[in-house]
């Protein structure tokens, strides 16, 4: 009993000196980390002091910090910022749906300024501004090293005011000037519009009006047409959608689908992640759906268009998306500002990230350069011959007026068709395939 009782403290002995052998040393990294970050700080204190009381001019001591706290979070990705209390005020302003501007969403890559995408019908889009063009030059002077937030602030002004900005695009031997208006941007989130028998959704971005403006005036189209039946499905164009709120891009896939994951986000710990699902509920009624995506396709769109295309209810074409696969949560801070900080990254339902990889169509189908469609138009169509314009052919006896009347109309129709290739190729091929389909299915 003495020796097991001996045995007995000796192991205690040695479970004390091993937890000590190893937590000692841990214990003094953590300590050597605290002292390296007041280390910093003092650093950061000294710089700070050193800049106001021998700077060539007096500095402001609030820019002073804002800069300091802006750099730490740029230098995490492009997506996290500081927001002063101005820009915050027009965060919010942006996320109701009006704001002042030139109407893009941009980004900085390599130091420049890059379009994700012009705003439907605002004064970059108008201006052809296009999605993956680099900003380089406002009104002569250089973006270049500036930090995304600084060039921004270059291009606001007085609504009415001119800029004049310098782009470099793909495809372009020379930068070339544009020159906008400035103008008080009222987004249009949803246009709608009948192409046939099918029924196209215009989402130009992600706000509080996005899902149910697109119930309002899906429901009011297909009313419109005559009912569900009369229509042969629904193309959901999401082009130049930069993206927005997470809960709207999962609202409106929810609108089309009913069960299933929509998206998932995981974010530095396993207990940070969320799944979200879809509830039962089709706006669709089952008819065949077609995602128009492209390069200007960022965040809430690529939700949306993964969601469709992981649960096979979608045909995604046109080209691949942006590929910003990650969340931003705005906190607020002290003096009404704010900082937008990347939390999370989220995937589609089969589990993919398309951070930095985009969203891939199901077909493949390029806009044709504008100078391109502006030639096309330029040059007449040649109308074609045909039996029928034969001098003394014979008629067709074997079908009555109406049928007659019938294919006469169907053939306007496809002619109509035609046409829409010249004005928006992608969204002409979106119709096609939903006519396609439509002929495929039973006949009544």
């Amino acid at each position: 009993m003495k020796k097991f009782l001996m045995a007995a403290a000796g192991g205690t002995f040695l479970g004390v000196v091993a937890t000590t052998q190893i937590a000692a040393p841990l214990l003094a990294q953590e300590a050597a980390k605290t002292s390296n970050v007041y280390e910093q700080l003092d650093l950061f204190g000294d710089i700070f002091e050193r800049i106001r009381a021998q700077y060539v001019e007096e500095v402001d001591s609030g820019a002073l910090i804002e800069a300091a706290i802006d750099g730490m979070l740029t230098s995490l990705d492009p997506h996290s910022s500081y927001l002063s209390p101005k820009d915050a005020t027009k965060m919010r302003e942006q996320t109701r749906g009006e704001f002042g501007g030139l109407g893009i969403e941009v980004t900085q890559e390599e130091g420049f300024v890059k379009v994700v995408s012009p705003i439907d019908g605002t004064p970059a889009d108008e201006a052809g501004i296009e999605a993956g063009d680099f900003i380089t030059h406002v009104d002569g002077e250089s973006l270049l090293g500036l930090v995304l937030d600084e060039a921004v602030e270059l291009m606001r002004g007085p609504v009415g005011s001119d800029i004049v900005i310098t782009v470099v695009r793909e495809g372009e031997t020379e930068p070339f000037d544009v020159t906008i208006t400035r103008d008080t941007i009222e987004l249009t989130v949803v246009r709608s519009r009948t192409e046939g028998d099918s029924v196209v959704l215009r989402l130009s971005t992600f706000n509080d009006q996005t899902y149910p403006k697109m119930a309002e005036q899906l429901a009011e189209k297909v009313e419109t047409a005559g009912g569900i039946d009369a229509v042969n499905g629904f193309v959901i164009d999401l082009r130049n959608n930069p993206g927005g709120l997470l809960t709207q891009a999962i609202k409106v896939s929810d609108a089309f689908l009913n069960e299933g994951e929509i998206v998932s986000t995981r974010g530095r710990e396993a207990s940070d992640g969320d799944r979200f699902n879809a509830k039962m509920g089709d706006l669709a009624e089952g008819k065949p759906i077609v995602v128009l995506i492209n390069g200007g396709s960022a965040s809430a769109s690529e939700i949306v268009a993964g969601a469709l295309q992981d649960h096979r209810r979608a045909i995604v074409i046109g080209t691949k998306s942006f590929g910003k696969g990650s969340v931003q949560t705005v906190m607020p801070l002290r003096s009404e500002g704010a900082m937008r900080l990347t939390t999370a990254r989220y995937y589609t339902p089969s589990g993919r990230s398309i951070q930095s990889l985009g969203v891939s169509p199901d077909i493949v189908v390029a806009q044709p350069p504008r100078r391109a469609e502006k030639e096309e138009e330029d040059t007449p169509a040649r109308r074609s011959r045909s039996e029928s314009d034969l001098r003394g052919s014979l008629s067709n006896d074997s079908l009555t007026e109406d049928e007659i009347n019938q294919i006469m109309e169907d053939r306007e129709k496809a002619e109509q068709a035609a046409e829409l290739r010249i004005e928006d190729y992608q969204l002409a091929y979106a119709i096609d395939i939903l006519r396609g389909l439509s002929a495929l299915g039973p006949k009544e």
